[in-house]
């Protein structure tokens, strides 16, 4: 038998990667994080009002699974029982307000400062000299 029909292998190790350990690990996690979402999901659809924190959209039993739990500090695994750390939004304010700080992360990555503005000048100027060339032109 060749190696292809042996099934994967580890990139560097070439040893046979068992995926059924890797189906058990993946599908563990699943439930793992499927528990602990519905236990802070329910808790949170208990203490507040069932309207999107953002755009003030209300929902009923029928569009429930629309409204989402956002914790505000971006950690999932903090859940305190007072609900402190989460916000109800629908899943369109909840997509927005990830993918508002996905950019940040990638602006902090990219060197700007902590108040977005940039963390250091760039000394590149692509229309330092346009005013000259302009003037130029005209004579």
């Amino acid at each position: 038998m060749n190696s292809r029909q042996q099934g994967p292998r580890h990139p560097k190790t070439g040893q046979p990667i068992d995926t059924a350990k890797l189906d058990r690990i993946v599908a563990e996690a699943r439930q793992a994080r499927d528990d602990r979402e519905q236990g802070y999901r329910e808790q949170a659809l208990k203490l507040y009002p069932w309207v999107c924190g953002r755009c003030g959209r209300n929902f009923e039993r029928a569009n429930l699974r629309e409204l989402t739990v956002h914790h505000k500090d971006m950690n999932h695994d903090n859940n305190p029982p007072d609900g402190s750390n989460w916000e109800l939004l629908c899943l369109y304010c909840h997509d927005n307000e990830h993918q508002k700080y996905e950019e940040h992360m990638a602006a902090v990555a990219a060197g700007a400062g902590p108040d977005g503005g940039p963390g250091h000048q760039t000394k590149y100027r692509p229309f330092g000299d346009l005013s000259a060339l302009l003037k130029r032109e005209k004579e």
